[in-house]
């Protein structure tokens, strides 16, 4: 199980949103990629990400979008 003190420190990889824990799962509370979580880590790589329902790339989700407006 993820702690609270993890929870509040991780953040989706793409657009640096906050995470909320779904069963055994971290999903980002703006585009809903799904992180697994697999014998207590969080596998935080979101190209193996699941994505969310409806969704057929990486590159239309918000947070993919947010991540190329930010400054290189």
């Amino acid at each position: 199980m993820i702690k609270e003190e993890l929870l509040a420190l991780l953040v989706c990889p793409l657009g640096r949103a906050p995470l909320r824990l779904e069963g055994d799962t971290l999903v980002c509370t703006r585009c809903g990629l799904r992180y697994a979580i697999n014998d207590d880590v969080p596998n935080m790589l979101y190209e193996e990400a699941e994505l969310p329902e409806g969704v057929k790339s990486i590159a239309d989700l918000a947070c993919s979008k947010a991540s190329d407006d930010r400054p290189a």
